[in-house]
């Protein structure tokens, strides 16, 4: 695994850091492929619950491409003979991930490092951190980030953001929906970890399939979701982990999840 990227498990709970503090967690292809290898190895291993994305250090979550040496535009290059970004590839690998993906926004998201925000299942942020979409001040435009960014923002915040290229506090991410939480950076891994308790001892099958279904049904009609969800609930219902649930509410007991 490259060092640029750290992969733990705690317990249930695989942490993937981006370890690139002196470039403020700045991503590039290497990291992008070590953050998918940690997300497709923790959804393997049969013990994980959940994932959190972060950053090294306190300054930066991540912020964004890694324009360092950006020549002639080669930070946003695209290889023509390949049919998908590595970003884009990142992005639907968190979209397919089956476990539950909680951003710890430790500071600043910007431009890519924001749209990876938005990509992730929820997120929990320290109440000093600035995001935004900063693309407009180098002539760019955040386009492989905005599909993300559509489902969360409010439009007119969106193109206030897009547009302005100005970043916003923690607190008025809060507001629009962005994050889930925000919470004095003293607090940040007390409010993490008290969520995170709030993951695990729930069904892991149960998860897994609401995240299938909420994405499906999200690119839906209202028609379409509601004919997927009386074929979903069936297949849920005969699963251990249903049958368990059922069986320990009666029992008036703890439930022990398979996971199956």
């Amino acid at each position: 695994m490259s060092e640029s990227v750290l992969i733990e498990r705690r317990q249930h709970v695989t942490w993937i850091t981006i370890n690139r503090e002196a470039r403020r967690n700045a991503i590039n292809e290497e990291v992008i492929r070590a953050i998918e290898a940690g997300i497709a190895a923790a959804g393997a291993d049969g013990e994980t619950r959940a994932i959190v994305l972060t950053g090294a250090g306190d300054k930066a979550f991540c912020a964004g491409a890694d324009l360092a040496k950006n020549v002639k535009g080669a930070a946003f290059a695209v290889d023509y003979a390949q049919p998908r970004h590595y970003v884009v590839d990142l992005f639907k690998r968190l979209q397919e991930c089956r476990l539950p993906v909680i951003a710890r926004v430790n500071g600043a998201a910007m431009a890519g490092g924001f749209g990876i925000v938005c990509a992730c299942d929820m997120a929990v942020a320290a109440d000093d951190v600035r995001i935004g979409t900063t693309e407009s001040r180098i002539g760019a435009s955040p386009m492989m980030i905005l599909p993300y960014m559509m489902r969360v923002l409010p439009p007119r915040r969106l193109q206030e953001m897009c547009i302005t290229g100005e970043p916003f506090t923690a607190r008025e991410a809060l507001d629009w929906g962005v994050v889930n939480y925000v919470v004095p950076r003293a607090e940040l891994d007390a409010k993490l970890d008290w969520l995170l308790a709030r993951i695990i001892d729930k069904s892991p099958t149960a998860i897994r399939l609401g995240k299938q279904a909420f994405h499906a049904m999200r690119d839906m009609s209202l028609r379409e979701s509601l004919e997927f969800a009386q074929v979903m609930i069936p297949v849920m219902s005969s699963t251990e982990d249903a049958r368990e649930g059922m069986a320990a509410f009666q029992a008036k007991r703890s439930p022990e999840w398979t996971g199956r």
